[in-house]
């Protein structure tokens, strides 16, 4: 899966485009100073870079969630396919004693 499946990456590429234009905006029709206008560029740069870092940690986590899941998910299968072979085991001694039984038993009534 491409990095532009994620709602995230979507939402953020709306917003550096939003702030470039916002920019481009202000730039053309704000009758502001030259410093007034750079400290607005930083706010939009510290806005974006906030937004950047905060999807970053979302991403991290989910992944982290993600391979904790799948983790658990091969723990209980391992589980499972030590659980049936235990049970397997069990049942195979039981048909062995039954058949060892059943034939020491027609044995004895052939004597």
């Amino acid at each position: 899966m491409g990095s532009s499946d994620r709602p995230e990456s979507g939402n953020l590429a709306g917003f550096f485009v939003g702030a470039l234009v916002g920019a481009g905006i202000a730039l053309l029709f704000a009758p502001q100073s030259g410093a007034q206008m750079r400290g607005l560029l930083r706010d939009y740069a510290a806005r974006a870079k906030d937004e950047l870092d905060e999807a970053v940690d979302h991403g991290t986590e989910v992944l982290d969630s993600a391979v904790e899941r799948g983790q658990e998910f091969v723990e209980k299968g391992k589980e499972s396919l030590r659980e049936t072979g235990r049970q397997a085991k069990e049942f195979t001694e039981a048909g062995r004693k039954a058949f060892n039984e059943t034939k020491d038993e027609l044995a004895s009534q052939h004597r």
